[in-house]
C-alpha cells in the first residue's frame, strides 16, 4: 500500500497539503470537490475513486484526508491520519486552524506530510499502528462509498445529513414529548389528590352535618 497524497483543511479551506511525486490524475480536482461533501461533525470515512482510496478524520471541524493506491486496507492510512492530526494539533493548536486563511500552514507542515508519509509507506511503525488498533474499528462495508456516485449525483452524504438532522430534530421531539408527557402526568395526579382531598372533606363535613341534626349542628352544640 502507499498513501500518494495528504491534506489538512477546514471544510473547503485547504490549510496545508502534499503530493507524493510519483502520483498523477486528478485526485486534487477530486478532493476540493469531496470537501464540499463531507459534513464538518466528527467522524471517519473512506471513499473509493477508480483505483485509489480517499480516507479521512473530522476532529473539532478539521478534516485530515490521505489518499492511497489499494483497497480495503484501512488500518495504515488511519494510523498515519492520526499521526498527522496529532503533529498538527501539537504545532498550531486547535484554535489557530479555526482562523487561519487557506495554505497558512502550507510552507512548514506539508514536509511534515512528506516526512510521515514516507515513514508510513516505508513500513510505518508497527508499534504505532497497533497501538491504535484498539482505537479505531476496520472501515465497514456500510462506510465505504463509491465516490464516483457521491460526486454525479450529489445525494449520499446530502442525504445522510438530512436524514442525521431529521433524527435530531426527532430526538428532540422525543424529549419535549416525553418532558410534556411527564409534565400532564404530574399535574394529572396532583389534581386527583386534590379532588380526593377536597371529596373526603366534603365527605366528612356532609357526615358531621348528618351526625349534628343539620348545618346548624344543633344536636352537637346541645350535647356540648
Amino acid at each position: 500500500m502507499t498513501i500518494v497524497y495528504a491534506l489538512v483543511s477546514r471544510q473547503k479551506v485547504v490549510l496545508a497539503e502534499y503530493t507524493a511525486t510519483s502520483a498523477t490524475g486528478n485526485f486534487p480536482t477530486v478532493t476540493r470537490m469531496l470537501l464540499a461533501k463531507i459534513p464538518p461533525n466528527d467522524g471517519k470515512m473512506t471513499y473509493v475513486y477508480d483505483d485509489y482510496v480517499f480516507h479521512y478524520v473530522v476532529e473539532n471541524g478539521i478534516c485530515y484526508l490521505c489518499m492511497s493506491d489499494e483497497k480495503n486496507k484501512h488500518r495504515l492510512p488511519y494510523a498515519f491520519l492520526q499521526d498527522v492530526e496529532q503533529r498538527f494539533i501539537s504545532a498550531y493548536g486547535a484554535e489557530a486552524a479555526q482562523r487561519a486563511i487557506a495554505f497558512s500552514f502550507n510552507e512548514e507542515f506539508a514536509e511534515v506530510i512528506r516526512e510521515r508519509m514516507e515513514f508510513y509507506n516505508s513500513g510505518g511503525s508497527f508499534d504505532n499502528i497497533d497501538a491504535i488498533r484498539n482505537q479505531i474499528d476496520e472501515v465497514k462495508e456500510g462506510m465505504v462509498q463509491n465516490i464516483e456516485k457521491v460526486l454525479e449525483r450529489g445525494e449520499k452524504i446530502e442525504l445522510l445529513v438530512d436524514k442525521t438532522d431529521r433524527l435530531n430534530q426527532q430526538a428532540f421531539r422525543f424529549e419535549a414529548s416525553s418532558r410534556n408527557l411527564r409534565r400532564h402526568l404530574y399535574w394529572r395526579r396532583v389534581r386527583v389528590f386534590a379532588i380526593g382531598t377536597i371529596s373526603l372533606g366534603l365527605l366528612l363535613y356532609f357526615v358531621a352535618v348528618f351526625a349534628c341534626g343539620g348545618f346548624g349542628f344543633h344536636k352537637c352544640k346541645s350535647y356540648n
